[in-house]
């Protein structure tokens, strides 16, 4: 069977990782990558792990050299970059080409299915703590690492099926669904009660729950699952465990990446993650005070700093 032709656009955290693990694996994989970015895979991209590093041969391609097709697109990308990356991976987008985003949240779903079309754009979400280092390194600073991809609605075809054994490869588990936008809920639930409690209390969670911050997080946890439950997309048992396990553990560094990028002076996803869902929580009829606060708190950062 001929491999796939995989173009992963953008080689930061999320693309970065998981971009080259298919590359170890001996994926058909290209790099959409900014001229800065290229120079700085030429020698490879390194992967700083939890016991270790290593640095993965890659290949990359500029916005302007984009001429064939690509048989999956993965879209990797911050939100403020989105509309930029649309527009120039539109030349590769071929007649059975899928689009496969990993972005946080659920705002950037609207705009790929406008411009191609919703039956070729999948859902999915990643699972990983992983950041960028000063040299470009992806650093890994947690041991999950799960990808999970499915069709907006119908049924898994066996295209489908051939995309999710493409992207089965050592360095992570991946899983294909049904009901993806269920699973993109959850994740949205979870990141936007993470940037809350990092953002509002300016720590990590060992740090949170040492001041005594636990009943804080908690609540933060409920307010946000009250938003999902009046949207049709209660978070199951398994989910609700599983961040409150992540978000309550005592000593951890664990830090939201919202509040990463806000303290490193970056652009963040505040107003994508956030102010998306506390419109979204308004829609339902559901008070978010502490995710309201939190949002404040980012706009206020914002004027200040602009």
């Amino acid at each position: 069977m001929k491999p796939m032709r995989i173009l992963i656009a953008g080689a930061g955290a999320t693309g970065g990782y998981f971009g080259a693990r298919l590359a170890q694996a001996g994926r058909d994989v290209t790099f959409l990558v900014r001229h800065r970015r290229a120079e700085q895979l030429r020698d490879g991209l390194r992967l700083i792990g939890l016991d270790g590093e290593e640095t993965v041969p890659v290949r990359t391609v500029a916005a302007e050299e984009l001429e064939d097709t690509y048989d999956l697109i993965v879209v990797a990308v911050k939100a403020g970059a989105l509309a930029t990356v649309i527009e120039q991976i539109t030349p590769a987008v071929g007649g059975d080409t899928m689009i496969l985003p990993f972005l946080n949240g659920m705002a950037h779903m609207g705009a790929l299915n406008d411009r191609f079309g919703p039956e070729r754009v999948l859902g999915g979400i990643i699972r990983v703590v992983t950041t960028v280092t000063d040299d470009g390194a992806i650093a890994q600073m947690h041991p999950i690492a799960t990808m999970t991809l499915g069709p907006q609605s119908g049924p898994l075809t066996e295209r489908l099926t051939r995309i999710h054994q493409e992207l089965s490869v050592p360095g992570y588990q991946s899983e294909l669904v049904e009901n993806v936008v269920a699973t993109m809920w959850h994740k949205w639930v979870f990141i936007t009660a993470a940037g809350t409690i990092t953002c509002l209390m300016r720590g990590s969670i060992g740090d949170i729950l040492a001041a005594g911050g636990e009943s804080f997080i908690r609540q933060v946890i409920t307010e946000t699952e009250q938003v999902a439950a009046a949207a049709g997309h209660p978070v199951t048992d398994t989910a609700h465990r599983e961040a409150q396990g992540m978000l309550t553990e005592q000593g951890s560094a664990f830090t939201s990446s919202l509040y990463r990028d806000v303290t490193a002076g970056l652009p963040h996803e505040g107003e994508h993650l956030l102010g998306a869902f506390v419109a979204t929580a308004a829609e339902h009829g559901v008070d978010t005070p502490l995710i309201g606060l939190a949002l404040l708190q980012l706009r206020t950062h914002d004027h200040a700093t602009a």
